[in-house]
């Protein structure tokens, strides 16, 4: 999978069309390219580090977050954080990665 990223997830060029000529959307996504959100997924871990994969509402998991176009296509995804992690780090560590989410020029997060 790892090997095929580069030819699957590509970053947005603008604002899609659907959102730039309708009035209803437009005022509230005008510059908006995407969406980004996380899940959990139950992830097979060795047991010397299960403890770090180990989530608030129990269970072991670990931390996906993903970014996608208005046509649900896949921009970014970054797997493998413990699922303790808080979503504020998850974000930073997307942003701090060379080579990682990259937030257009403009773009505001809410």
């Amino acid at each position: 999978m790892l090997k095929l990223y580069k030819y699957i997830v590509r970053s947005p060029d603008s604002t899609p069309p659907e959102i730039m000529n309708s009035r209803r959307f437009y005022p509230y996504f005008k510059d908006c390219v995407g969406a980004i959100d996380g899940t959990h997924v139950h992830p097979s871990v060795p047991l010397e580090i299960q403890g770090r994969f180990h989530r608030r509402k129990g269970g072991t998991t670990q931390n996906v977050l993903a970014a996608i176009t208005f046509d649900l296509k896949f921009t970014y995804v970054l797997a493998g954080l413990e699922g303790s992690a808080h979503d504020s780090f998850i974000l930073n560590s997307a942003l701090s990665r060379s080579g990682g989410f990259k937030i257009p020029v403009g773009i505001i997060l809410n």
